[in-house]
């Protein structure tokens, strides 16, 4: 993985386990998700507020370790307000 990637697992609704990545492309995040580890990333368009924030907080765990730029964190804020008026951090 790039350093411009960030993977995590969790599990839908309704209760199935799956693995999510983002990777950001320019200044974009495109999200990815699959349910077993050797089925296909499928593209994920309208990831749900959980998914940004477990990318909020992979962001800000990079950017402490240096890996990321500092701007980016409020790049991604910025889209999840867009995304979810009202969202509070």
């Amino acid at each position: 993985m790039g350093k411009a990637e960030i993977s995590w697992k969790g599990r839908t609704e309704a209760g199935t386990k799956r693995e999510v990545y983002a990777q950001r492309i320019g200044d974009q995040w495109k999200f990815y998700v699959r349910e077993r580890r050797y089925d296909r990333w499928e593209a994920l368009d309208q990831p749900p507020l959980g998914d940004w924030l477990e990318l909020l907080d992979g962001v800000r765990r990079r950017i402490g370790r240096r890996l990321l730029r500092p701007e980016e964190e409020q790049r991604v804020k910025n889209s999840i307000i867009e995304r979810y008026p009202g969202t509070i951090f």
